[in-house]
């Protein structure tokens, strides 16, 4: 086994400067490596700062079975990561920066102040305090003939060893702050499966909304509605109406499977409860009522303040004759089918789907096919809802993979 002594000697080189990247940098130089962490953009963490606008929501403190679950299919491959950084320990190392956080209504986490900036310069200056050298305005370019990292500097590119690899190089949404997907050829190159990026807590079109629909109500909340999916239990929440169709964190919620089903079938429909606190026998009693005089637009207001968008909604969707009759209107009132037909594109989405399948990796997330080489972060083939979610397991996944790191150089033999 290599000693303490040679271990501390052991030269890392991160690419990715994300939550992911970050949290590996944190832990490998507190045990004493030597460690330079490359980002491509001019700051680190522009994502995790943007994630941070309108409120920083950290992680979720809901029990574990159930925060767990959000990670539906991989949770079993995300499930070792948590059970040793979960959201208390999370929220612990967040107060360990000088930073408090309060849990929301809602059961989200969010720092004290709301903001992202804070805890980011305060983990900085941590980093920097431990040795972390941290090279802005680099870009890996994947590997020479030589085996040494190709990184193109802000002046020219130059080749780069080191003892061990870690790659946090994120999905591919929102290119512009550094998460472009690039690295996917080049490690498909390296003989590593790559699972087809796709978008992921995003938005989805529509065929065509009608002119009125679109002009009078594109960019209006759907508040306090429910939505379900593939006969999934419904959803309270809201959403928002878009000139090409919906957005919004309940869609987000289902976004997985209303992808999955446009991929299998070409569409998608979701059905929306537009009076979740109402009974379809209550509602179809409402409608019954007399209106005298009165236009269905004045009935649908006053007996079931269904107006605005909503009340534009219903009337996009549903034909004469369901209008017609009270039965009919009442059923489509609580279960509205909406039909989706594509994402929204991916560099829109929050996050991605797809990435480095876990099937490439070994339990400390280093690729077989490439020894000495990690993965961490949004670039691993998992995902999972906003609400903290996202960057709980980013966060988790970057200890985990410092932890192999660590492993992999005491345990494996060196070249001198």
């Amino acid at each position: 086994m290599t000693s303490p002594t040679a271990l501390a000697y052991s030269s890392i080189a991160i690419i990715g400067g994300g939550p992911a990247g970050l949290m590996a940098a944190e832990v490998l130089s507190q045990a004493g490596l030597k460690v330079d962490l490359y980002d491509a953009m001019p700051s680190v963490g522009r994502k995790f700062l943007l994630a941070g606008v309108g409120g920083m929501n950290i992680t979720h403190s809901e029990p574990w079975s159930a925060f767990l679950s959000r990670y539906a299919q991989r949770a079993p491959m995300i499930e070792p990561f948590l059970q040793t950084f979960d959201a208390d320990a999370l929220r612990q190392w967040i107060h360990g920066l000088g930073i408090e956080t309060f849990i929301g209504s809602s059961g989200r986490v969010f720092p004290a102040d709301m903001k992202a900036a804070p805890l980011l310069r305060a983990w900085l200056k941590r980093l920097r305090d431990s040795g972390v050298n941290l090279h802005t305005r680099h870009r890996w370019l994947g590997w020479n003939p030589d085996g040494s990292l190709r990184l193109r500097g802000p002046d020219a590119e130059r080749g780069e060893r080191a003892d061990a690899v870690l790659l946090a190089l994120g999905g591919a949404s929102w290119a512009r702050l550094g998460s472009d997907g690039a690295w996917r050829p080049w490690l498909q190159d390296q003989g590593v499966e790559v699972a087809a990026l796709q978008p992921s807590n995003c938005g989805f079109e529509v065929n065509t909304w009608s002119d009125v629909l679109r002009s009078k109500f594109a960019g209006a909340p759907l508040k306090n509605i429910a939505m379900s999916v593939d006969n999934l239990p419904m959803r309270t929440g809201e959403c928002v109406v878009t000139e090409t169709g919906v957005e919004g964190s309940l869609v987000y919620a289902l976004s997985a499977p209303i992808r999955d089903g446009i991929n299998r079938a070409g569409s998608a429909t979701v059905h929306i409860d537009l009076l979740p606190g109402k009974s379809v026998q209550a509602v179809q009693a409402a409608l019954e009522k007399p209106r005298g005089s009165r236009s269905m637009a004045k009935h649908l207001s006053g007996q079931l303040g269904l107006e605005g968008v909503k009340a534009a909604l219903l009337r996009e969707l549903t034909s004469k004759a369901q209008f017609d009759d009270p039965q009919a209107l009442a059923k489509a009132i609580k279960a509205l089918p909406l039909q989706l037909v594509r994402t929204r594109p991916l560099d829109e989405a929050i996050s991605t789907a797809g990435g480095v399948t876990f099937e490439s990796l070994d339990q400390h997330l280093m690729l077989k096919a490439l020894p000495g080489v990690f993965c961490a972060g949004e670039m691993l083939d998992w995902e999972a809802p906003t609400g903290g979610y996202l960057l709980t397991a980013c966060f988790a996944s970057g200890r985990a993979a410092a932890q192999g790191m660590l492993h992999w150089l005491q345990t494996s033999p060196r070249t001198p």
